[in-house]
């Protein structure tokens, strides 16, 4: 009777692989992403501003917009006071935005800090006419 010492080598080899498993490294995973959704915290929220910051100045970011609008509805977080031209016209706020006319929007300069809105029209646009209560 003789050894067969090739068969054993190959099958003492064969045993000597590391055989992984991605079921549990794969169930870890979703396990944290889970968690790390769930403790995240999607809300925006009004930060105080820097001495540094003086607020964003330019045009607003509108991404809802198609066709010719004669006002476009501008959005921001806790809206409280919209000045036009140095008018007070806050009386134009519904649901924490405010129309402003397209005109406005493309040749005046407004200024969006929190909670604040000012506006500076070009000439022959009334603060009336610049700002309107959207329909919301």
């Amino acid at each position: 009777m003789s050894i067969d010492v090739k068969s054993y080598k190959k099958r003492f080899l064969d045993n000597q692989k590391p055989n992984i498993n991605l079921v549990p490294f794969i169930d870890i995973l979703f396990t944290i992403m889970i968690f790390l959704v769930v403790t995240s915290n999607f809300s925006a929220v009004d930060a105080p501003m820097d001495a540094t910051d003086s607020g964003a100045t330019g045009k607003p970011n509108v991404t809802d917009t198609s066709g010719n609008a004669e006002y476009y509805i501008v959005p921001v977080a806790n809206l409280h006071k919209v000045t036009v031209n140095g008018v007070d016209r806050s009386d134009a706020i519904s649901g924490g935005a405010v129309g402003v006319q397209a005109k406005v929007m493309d040749e005046g300069q407004i200024s969006i800090k929190p909670g604040e809105i000012i506006i500076n029209t070009p000439n022959g646009i009334s603060p009336d006419q610049a700002v309107q209560r959207p329909k919301v």
